[in-house]
């Protein structure tokens, strides 16, 4: 899938990391600062822009799954595990001398450094080398596409993708673009906004149901392996929003009284 023809479209990534609860399939989500001019207040899946330095030739070379992935596509991929590593402080990648994935030690000793990423300080591919680290885009799955529809003043192109969340990584909110977090089965999530107690936007709405199939990880993951993306670019009809059938969601329109942009 390569870059999309469209005027003014912000490339964002994001990633639902998901668990074995007791109970079954979790997904971990946060709370949208009130000040942050996109989904204020609304649970959402960790994610964000791609930023300048997703692109960095260095970031080329320390990347595992990412080989015959054109520029737009590469980025995204990094702009997931970057800020999925910013915001809640889940990090998919590898020690280069090793091949063992990060584990909760050495995210604490890469602490300081998540803060100068975060304050755009250091660039991914400078934490990268300084930490003797490679990203694990292989980890990613992707799981859906949305484009935020023409009628939108701010417009994103944003891809999705499911990946297991490491064991001993301690997800949790910034406290700065997220201030509550949480780890929740799928079909929670949609009874407490259904019960107004939750905010959660159309396209994550979407893509919570869609994930709430699965009672196991494993099963999601390889159910998304399986299945082609297709790209989702809400449409305007009347009093409705529709979406593409062939998008595997298993609706194709809702009331724009229900939706929040």
């Amino acid at each position: 899938m390569s870059k999309p023809e469209g005027v003014g479209l912000i490339p964002a990534a994001t990633i639902l990391l998901v668990r074995d609860g007791l109970q079954g399939l979790e997904v971990f989500m946060v709370v949208r600062h009130h000040k942050i001019d996109s989904f204020s207040g609304a649970l959402v899946f960790p994610g964000g822009k791609v930023d300048k330095g997703d692109t960095d030739a260095s970031v080329r070379t320390r990347i595992d799954g990412a080989e015959g992935l054109d520029d737009w596509e590469f980025s995204m991929r990094v702009a997931a595990i970057r800020e999925a590593y910013e915001e809640c402080g889940v990090l998919l990648a590898r020690e280069e001398r090793t091949g063992a994935l990060v584990n909760a030690a050495r995210l604490l000793a890469l602490e300081p450094m998540r803060g100068a990423l975060n304050k755009s300080e250091l660039g991914i591919g400078e934490v990268l080398e300084r930490g003797g680290l490679r990203l694990a885009a292989d980890l990613l799955t992707p799981f859906a596409h949305w484009i935020t529809p023409n009628l939108m003043p701010k417009r994103f192109d944003t891809r999705f993708y499911v990946a297991a969340a490491p064991e001993d990584h301690l997800a949790v909110h910034d406290g700065s673009e997220s201030v509550d977090s949480v780890w929740i089965r799928p079909g929670d999530a949609l009874q407490e906004a259904e019960a107004g107690r939750r905010t959660i936007i159309f396209p994550t709405r979407m893509n919570v149901s869609k994930l709430g199939r699965h009672s196991h990880v494993a099963d999601a993951i390889e159910t998304a392996r399986r299945t082609p993306v297709v790209t989702v670019e809400p449409k305007v009809d009347g009093s409705v929003l529709r979406i593409p059938a062939e998008a595997g969601y298993g609706v194709t329109e809702e009331p724009l009284s229900n939706v929040r942009s």
